[in-house]
């Protein structure tokens, strides 16, 4: 950044590069708004005021301009595209600066996929920042492709595009004082420091924050936010499309805790991102339910900032980047223009700039190389052992799940999937070291009458899993997916339905994410037509493997009470 010539233009000794005239300036300080003009000298904002001249000038007429959006967590393999991708679809929807946690790669490869993922999201139109993911793996309940070490974390904290350290995923571990987790919070005091403990209350909540973790994005009702705010945590208000909790804690939101709210996606799938939108879906969704649009960019820009200490965005005043977003009226949030340092990214909801095929391959080769299964090993049956089993009960629209215990279904001395009660086989096979070892349970909620569904997206160690009616439709869509070196898959019987594959890590597609979205979208029309009603199974799929999210989940070493952080059998007193 040339400072004398910033300097130069703000006193307007100099013309800026851009003036942006005719418009209406949101504060995000005082929450109020005022016509006026920004002066842009390369990347940065010389000015915020009138009277500046500059070589390219543009009317807005009269439309308002809001800092850019920033969304305060989320995991980028979980849109099934890569980083520059996903960057691209962000952008048009006003989001300038994204804090990523690529914990789903560091599970598969460790230092080498969180470096890939830093590489590839340079060559976006979004900011693509990273927290270092935590707990890698996240527990000792299920088998990872990789670990991080504390030496790792240690390369991984130096690099430039490193904003803290990712949500600390084992609250266990944590509340217990377990040494590993100890050094590693040690590494990053004086930083940002993110959490994850859904659920958590109390004395183990106390012994959660003075660890010294200050965030978190678990929280599903009100009351448990408010207990978390009185600990001084700092909460991110998520609505994704597995985990839809904004309406629900925005009782929370009291004048006195609002500058500790921010807003975050978490996960979502591609379709929802095109379509529906990113954090400007959750401005919009905010205002809908009362909340004053002032607060709710505040929400989305200033207080995200502050919390990741990154004080040159997040605001519109000199010397800060000039990352902007138009809108007509910010009562419906839907970006006119973004600008992202100083440049305008997007117009009328297409890219200005032309981006890379992201067909074109510059990953390590051995990324594309991550399903490893002994098929010769693997055994879906489940020999009975009670008449009794334990159940992963779905809960809608939420990643947290109930633990339930229900008649099995026995045929031929085996508990076997019950569709009439909807009541299915799930299984995770791992996939990075051939074991052959598979863990076996049930889940009540998912909807299927037939075949089964399968992929190797399962978070957040991402071994294949599979759900099904019968044992031979599992078999098959998780064959499918193992050939094709990742991916999902909807089969019944012997015949694959549909298949996308995602070669990068098993987690992410090599196609454009219009693309992807519409092979999504097939995927979701054929696990319909085996039953489900759920509008993104496969995600909730992907979740059903997670033993960090109470109550009930499974792995391949088996079912998890997260509750308990302990394997528990499938059949009661077994």
């Amino acid at each position: 950044m040339d400072v004398q010539r910033l300097l130069a233009v703000a006193r307007g000794d100099q013309p800026a590069d851009l003036v942006l005239r005719n418009l209406r300036l949101v504060d995000v300080f005082t929450e109020t708004s005022s016509p006026g003009e920004i002066a842009v000298c390369g990347t940065r904002i010389a000015g915020v005021g009138r009277g500046y001249g500059g070589k390219e000038e543009v009317d807005l007429e009269g439309r308002w301009v809001c800092p850019g959006l920033i969304d305060a967590h989320l995991h980028i393999e979980s849109s099934l595209v890569r980083p520059r991708e996903y960057g691209r679809a962000a952008a048009v929807r006003g989001v300038t600066t994204v804090i990523a946690n690529p914990h789903e790669i560091a599970n598969v490869f460790g230092v080498e996929g969180v470096r890939y993922m830093i590489r590839d999201g340079e060559r976006g139109p979004c900011d693509i920042l990273l927290t270092v993911p935590s707990s890698v793996p996240a527990s000792p309940l299920a088998t990872s492709g990789a670990a991080l070490s504390l030496d790792d974390l240690v390369l991984l904290r130096e690099d430039s595009g490193v904003v803290g350290l990712g949500e600390v995923m084992d609250f266990g571990g944590v509340i217990a004082g377990k040494e590993h987790l100890l050094r590693e919070l040690a590494l990053f005091r004086g930083r940002v420091v993110d959490g994850h403990c859904p659920g958590l209350a109390g004395q183990e909540l106390a012994a959660y924050v003075a660890a010294g973790i200050r965030s978190d994005h678990e929280c599903t009702t009100a009351q448990e936010a408010r207990a978390k705010l009185q600990c001084g945590m700092r909460l991110f208000l998520r609505e994704g499309s597995a985990a839809r909790n904004l309406r629900d804690l925005l009782p929370a939101l009291t004048p006195a805790v609002e500058r500790r709210l921010s807003f975050c996606t978490d996960d979502l799938s591609p379709g929802d991102l095109l379509h529906t939108g990113s954090i400007d879906h959750l401005v919009r969704l905010a205002v809908k339910a009362g909340v004053p649009p002032m607060l709710a960019i505040r929400m989305a820009t200033l207080n995200p900032a502050e919390h990741f200490r990154l004080e040159d965005r997040g605001r519109i005043v000199p010397g800060c980047r000039c990352d902007l977003v138009v809108v007509d009226n910010p009562l419906d949030f839907r970006p006119f223009q973004v600008y992202q340092a100083g440049r305008l990214v997007a117009q009328g909801g297409e890219l200005t700039e032309k981006q890379g095929d992201p067909r074109e391959v510059d990953e390590p080769e051995r990324l594309r190389r991550s399903v490893a299964v002994d098929w010769r090993q693997v055994d879906l049956t489940v020999p009975a052992k009670g008449e009794r089993i334990r159940v992963i009960g779905l809960v809608p629209d939420q990643l947290v799940t109930r633990h339930l215990i229900l008649p099995a279904r026995i045929e031929n001395s085996h508990a076997v999937a019950d569709p009439q009660r909807d009541l299915l086989k799930l299984a995770v096979i791992e996939r990075h070291r051939a074991s052959g070892r598979v863990g076996l349970g049930f889940v009540q909620g998912m909807g299927l009458r037939q075949g089964a569904l399968a992929g190797t997206v399962a978070h957040d160690h991402h071994n294949l899993v599979a759900i099904g009616a019968d044992d031979r439709s599992m078999l098959t869509a998780a064959k499918a997916v193992a050939e094709a070196n990742g991916g999902l898959a909807a089969a019944v019987g012997q015949q694959v339905l549909c298949l996308l594959p995602l070669p990068i890590a098993g987690l992410m597609s090599d196609l454009s994410i219009e693309e992807v979205a519409r092979r999504v979208a097939e995927l979701e029309v054929a696990a319909g037509s085996l039953g489900t009603r759920l509008g993104n199974p496969f995600m909730t799929l992907s979740f059903l493997a997670l033993e960090v999210i109470p109550d009930l989940k499974l792995t391949d070493r088996g079912l998890v009470d997260v509750q308990k952080m302990q394997l528990v059998p499938l059949f009661p007193g077994g």
